[in-house]
């Protein structure tokens, strides 16, 4: 039992599937929604706040490589340009990112975006946070809804 607990953890950590992915198979496992829910949130936010805090080393230190520095310096502008257009918008504009469980949006995607933004760690990792607890209550409803109706026609 414990095994089916961690491959849950362990996907849900994983960029691209994350809990979107994580909810469904514990679903389809049959355990109850706290449990998949508090399994796929935490297995998704582990990777955060490392993402957080080396994407930016990472970003500056490939700006000095002399081949492809010039192309992460011209990153590393636009997006300084970019955050101060969306100023007070950017914890907002962050939480609904990976809160909306969409192909392409989540925590990895949302860490990187809050890296060339230059979000400030406390606030990017509590947007992020938001957006995995609010996405995994929506992959909750949608996954155990379907699952539901699915169950009344068979």
């Amino acid at each position: 039992m414990l095994k089916k607990y961690w491959y849950l953890f362990a996907v849900s950590m994983l960029p691209i599937v994350e809990l979107r992915g994580g909810v469904p198979i514990g679903v389809g496992m049959g355990f109850p929604f706290w449990q998949v829910y508090l399994v796929c949130v935490l297995g998704n936010l582990l990777p955060v706040p490392f993402l957080l805090l080396f994407g930016q080393r990472l970003l500056v230190w490939l700006a000095d490589w002399p081949y492809v520095g010039s192309f992460f310096q011209r990153i590393i502008n636009k997006a300084d340009k970019a955050a101060h257009s969306f100023g007070k918008y950017e914890f907002i504009g962050l939480w609904g990112f990976v809160a909306i469980p969409f192909p392409g949006t989540g925590a990895w995607t949302g860490s990187v975006a809050a890296t060339f933004l230059r979000m400030p760690f406390p606030r990017a990792l509590l947007a992020i946070t938001l957006g995995v607890l609010t996405s995994g209550l929506i992959m909750g409803v949608a996954s155990y809804g379907i699952l539901e109706a699915i169950g009344i026609f068979l």
